[in-house]
């Protein structure tokens, strides 16, 4: 049955219009599922400005049919309004993941605070994200019940039950919005950074682009950050994720993980090893780790912190990269599993990159630690 969203997936890609029974059929696989993972992710993770348009439509039909008491939401029309001079309160919607919240949102956040000095600042979306930024005094949270796992009719009535009526609100292509979609504010109070097609065909990373945005829009000069509560462990040297989210893509096989907490150990510096979100990492990065390193079990916050303190990060592309990019913190990222030449453009960190299918990708890693970590002293 996922061939029926492959199928649908290559009309929207040659920008053919596709038949009625075939988006039917697509929205029965799975509840929508493969629909939202085969078509939808894929028209956002290639980054090319003339599928958004592509999206729009597919994506408002979609709404008309899995969810039609939202018809009436269906945005119509991408123009934005002039700032406003003032506002008492501003929401920032988040990105629904942790890496793209620290890329993307966190600059949005920054935009809020800057633009308006003496506004109240929510961050509306899940938790785990909000807590990297609870230690800023100028942000409050409202959780937003949105399930990233969940069904398609799920996820657009977690959309649907979002409404704001007393602020202004920053998008940054969320999932809330369905990628600025679904209305959730009346249109003068509603600023959508399109992360997509911004940028055009350029290669530029999200947070430089999240950053023209915020000056060409709101006039001021933001930057990624990250806020987590204090954590009193000491510093560690070298940081480490082996996360690669959902995408298995992402991973280097065989025994490369061992021998880059090898490489890792040889240079003398504390080891700290995220054991990460699920089953499957927490027993890769068991099997991984050497005698005497340190491994970090819970939340992702508290890892960002010690991350933002040591001297070296070391993971996949993952939301520590964008933690370690953020801080300041020197970084190799082993990058593998894209679907486009632009999309791992977009999402890069600032730092060292490494191409995961190199056929040296050790010895590349080993002369990168040596040259950051002699650097260093």
């Amino acid at each position: 049955m996922e061939n029926t969203c492959s199928e649908l997936l290559g009309y929207c890609l040659r920008g053919e219009p596709w038949p009625d029974s075939l988006l039917e059929r697509a929205l029965a696989v799975d509840g929508g599922k493969a629909l939202l993972s085969i078509v939808v992710e894929r028209l956002g993770d290639l980054f090319e400005p003339r599928l958004v348009a592509t999206y729009n439509q597919l994506f408002a039909e979609v709404i008309r049919r899995a969810c039609p008491e939202l018809a009436a939401r269906v945005r119509s029309s991408s123009a934005m309004p002039p700032a406003t001079a003032d506002a008492k309160r501003v929401y920032v919607l988040s990105r629904v993941t942790l890496g793209a919240d620290v890329a993307v949102t966190s600059v949005l956040l920054d935009t809020a605070k800057q633009r308006y000095p003496d506004a109240e600042i929510v961050f509306a979306g899940p938790r785990k994200s909000y807590e990297l930024f609870e230690a800023d005094p100028r942000v409050r949270h409202i959780q937003v019940p949105y399930a990233r796992g969940g069904g398609l009719r799920e996820r657009l009535l977690a959309s649907g039950g979002l409404w704001i009526d007393d602020g202004v609100v920053l998008d940054p292509d969320s999932r809330l919005t369905q990628l600025g979609l679904l209305s959730i504010c009346a249109e003068r109070n509603y600023f959508h950074f399109p992360s997509r097609s911004y940028g055009g065909e350029d290669n530029e990373q999200l947070p430089v682009l999240a950053a023209r945005w915020a000056r060409e829009v709101f006039g001021v000069d933001a930057r990624p950050y990250i806020a987590p509560l204090p954590n009193a462990a000491e510093p560690v040297g070298i940081t480490v994720s082996l996360g690669v989210g959902e995408n298995l893509e992402k991973r280097v096989g065989g025994e490369f993980e061992k021998e880059l907490l090898r490489v890792l150990a040889d240079t003398g510096e504390t080891v700290l090893v995220d054991k990460g979100g699920s089953a499957e990492e927490r027993a890769r990065v068991e099997r991984a780790l050497l005698p005497g390193m340190l491994s970090h079990e819970g939340e992702f916050a508290p890892f960002a912190a010690r991350i933002a303190k040591s001297k070296l990060f070391v993971g996949y592309d993952s939301a520590g990269g964008h933690v370690a990019s953020a801080c300041g913190v020197p970084l190799i990222s082993i990058a593998k599993g894209f679907v486009s030449e632009r999309m791992a453009a977009r999402w890069r960190p600032l730092g060292t990159l490494i191409g995961g299918d190199a056929p040296d990708l050790l010895e590349q890693v080993k002369a990168a630690v040596q040259r950051l970590c002699h650097n260093r002293r």
